[in-house]
């Protein structure tokens, strides 16, 4: 069964590590006969969560209208969400936690999803990605039935592109075909 495949890449840069394994993952599953879509986050209007509360009143959704009304309506839909970032300070970047933070208004109808989690950064070392994954798991904590069914580690990437060639790149498009 063909299964709704929504990947937010928040790469700063197009084509870049994190950015790649995405399009890995889609390549694999949509071989594997999935509908993919890919979210370009950075280029997307997305402005930080301003803690009025409008979205706790049920049915107000946010008192700001931009970009992440769609984004919403997509993640509620899909099957799968992968979450790709690089890796800043050990953390996750701005882009992706601004994305978190306005799923506040409709966070409690993202239910039941698989989740798969991309992450690249310069070091070499995998628990040095921990936090960023304490971050995503944080999010999904908070979510009713999440299923967590993959992380991509793509580890050793500075500079655009130093991602190709790696093992990650293999395990990103065979983990899009387990989907």
């Amino acid at each position: 069964m063909s299964k709704k495949v929504l990947v937010l890449s928040a790469s700063p840069r197009k084509g870049g590590n994190s950015d790649l394994l995405c399009d890995q993952f889609i390549r694999g599953a949509e071989e594997a006969g999935n509908q993919a879509e890919k979210i370009f986050v950075n280029d997307r209007t997305i402005a930080y969560c301003t803690g009025c509360g409008v979205c706790f009143n049920r049915g107000n959704g946010c008192s700001q209208k931009d970009d992440m009304d769609e984004i919403l309506d997509k993640m509620i839909a899909s099957d799968v969400i992968v979450m790709a970032t690089p890796v800043y300070f050990y953390t996750m970047n701005g882009q992706m936690k601004t994305l978190i933070d306005r799923t506040c208004a409709r966070y409690t109808e993202i239910n039941y999803k698989d989740f798969y989690f991309i992450v690249a950064a310069a070091s070499d070392s995998e628990p040095a990605m921990e936090r960023t994954l304490e971050g995503f798991r944080g999010f999904t904590s908070c979510l009713k039935g999440p299923n967590e069914k993959g992380v991509v580690y793509g580890t050793g990437a500075w500079n655009v592109g130093d991602i190709k060639g790696s093992k990650a790149m293999e395990q990103a498009y065979e983990m899009g075909k387990t989907v």
